[in-house]
């Protein structure tokens, strides 16, 4: 009796089960119709975005900017215009990316909705902030893009993505507070010397002094020092490798192409307002804050056994050579811009590789993926490419652009600084090597099922490797004058 009963109890469970099936599916069907409009309406605002960049590139001559709005507090400059055009060309890229993956991945398809609204929010914010004349605007656009990227961030498939996200706000929250603390001590540096003080760019460097000042110092201190971490400088530069390796590989892309340029805008800000003033100890600041940073990754790089980590610590090698070049300025100031553009171009060509790549081994580790350039030719030929562009490889333009900053760093004669660049940029080649060639070449050593790519997916990878090649053997004369103007900006 209790075995029949047994079964009389199941038998109706799974008749019912078997008969939600069909609602499931259509219920999932309907998820699908009513969401598949949205990533392509998010390609077509991405490229209005971008020709609306580009029209204002093409059209703009440079002789009639600065041009000021809203009261003055934006404007467009050499500096903004260029950033301008840079993240939205990488928005575009990336946005086609998740285009053709969200048409093969039904997972993207649940969360497509509010994905692409905090994209384009978090795109809005950083185009305005890049227009910011205004300091303490500029600071608040930063932490709003934060705001927005971190419930990104948590969409990953880390072990304890929202706990990641988290500590990617309290991190960035930090570092603001930092930044804001210079403000603070410059405002009391004016009230000190009975002056008022103003955060607008174009007026905040009528209230400096160019005499010994404790607070002026106390406040460009705490600037650089905050932003720096914004930029993964050490020794603030924890929340980075995480938060890249945790996060979703667009969202790593948008972080490390495009919200780090808003902070570098924010870090040339600074430079404009107090150029001619405290140059030694800016100088000096950024050199330590480079050495750092050069010897944390070198460090990290060597110790790395995951693909993701790897493309991270890379960046904050990147971040303590512009750190280095900006402490020169001068002749470096040229290759530190065009390294930063060319930057943003690196890394969303390997994180947006490395998202192929997780999606069909399934780990971020690097032990399994050996032969990846026998089971995912494409794939890995472009990561390779990217490799090559991270290291500085011709014709890249991150080689010319880092022959630049050693040439200016030469011409400074900082020995040192161009000694120990030297020597870990090639630390860091020989450790990226080792690990990252035996994962590309090496005999695999699981069997992995490869879904064929969409020609879609590989369009803006490609897109990114012509422009790199582009930058580094040929650069349109307009877009050299902007790179130039915004070098001369900043010291150079």
């Amino acid at each position: 009796m209790t075995a029949s009963n047994s079964i009389a109890t199941e038998t109706p469970a799974v008749s019912s089960a078997t008969a939600h099936q069909p609602f499931a599916s259509h219920m999932a069907d309907e998820l699908v119709h009513g969401t598949h409009w949205i990533s392509p309406a998010l390609v077509g605002v991405a490229l209005l975005m971008w020709l609306g960049a580009m029209g204002v590139f093409l059209t703009q001559p440079l002789s009639a900017l600065p041009l000021y709005f809203a009261n003055r507090y934006l404007v467009l400059d050499a500096t903004s215009l260029l950033f301008i055009v840079v993240i939205n060309t990488v928005f575009l890229g990336i946005c086609v990316y998740l285009y053709s993956r969200e048409r093969h991945t039904p997972a993207l398809t649940r969360d497509i909705r509010s994905r692409a609204a905090l994209m384009l929010l978090f795109m809005a914010v950083i185009n305005i902030g890049l227009m910011a004349n205004h300091l303490v605007l500029l600071w608040t656009l930063i932490e709003i893009s934060t705001l927005c990227a971190a419930p990104l961030v948590a969409r990953g498939d880390a072990a304890n993505p929202r706990a990641t996200a988290w500590r990617y706000m309290l991190y960035s929250a930090m570092t603001l507070a930092v930044t804001f603390l210079g403000f603070m001590a410059l405002t009391q540096s004016a009230h000190v010397r009975g002056l008022e003080v103003s955060f607008m760019v174009d007026q905040l460097g009528a209230s400096l002094t160019r005499d010994p000042d404790a607070w002026q110092r106390l406040g460009l201190s705490f600037m650089l020092f905050g932003l720096g971490g914004k930029l993964g400088l050490a020794p603030l530069y924890g929340w980075l490798p995480e938060t890249y390796e945790a996060a979703p590989t667009t969202t790593s892309a948008l972080l490390a192409s495009i919200q780090f340029n808003i902070s570098v805008v924010a870090l040339f800000r600074i430079l404009q307002i107090f150029h001619g003033t405290e140059v030694g100890f800016v100088s000096q600041e950024l050199l330590v804050m480079g050495y750092l940073s050069l010897v944390v990754a070198a460090i990290q790089i060597m110790a790395s056994s995951n693909y993701k980590r790897l493309i991270a610590y890379a960046c904050i090698s990147s971040s303590g050579v512009i750190a280095l070049g900006l402490s020169v300025g001068k002749a470096a100031a040229y290759g530190v811009v065009l390294y930063i553009v060319s930057n943003a171009f690196v890394k969303s060509l390997l994180f947006l590789t490395a998202g192929r790549m997780r999606a069909v081994y399934g780990t971020n580790e690097v032990g399994p993926l050996s032969g990846i350039i026998r089971t995912l030719p494409l794939a890995g030929l472009l990561f390779t490419l990217g490799i090559f562009a991270l290291l500085g490889f011709p014709p890249f333009a991150s080689f010319l652009a880092e022959m630049l900053i050693l040439s200016g760093i030469v011409q400074a004669g900082n020995l040192l600084a161009f000694t120990l660049m030297c020597v870990m940029l090639t630390v860091i080649f020989v450790a990226t090597g080792r690990t990252v060639f035996p994962m590309l070449w090496g005999l695999p050593k699981v069997q992995v099922s490869a879904p064929p790519q969409s020609w879609i997916t590989l369009l803006p990878k490609l897109g990114f490797v012509a422009v790199l090649v582009m930058l580094g053997t040929y650069t349109p004369a307009p877009f050299t004058d902007l790179l130039r103007a915004v070098a001369v900006s900043i010291g150079g």
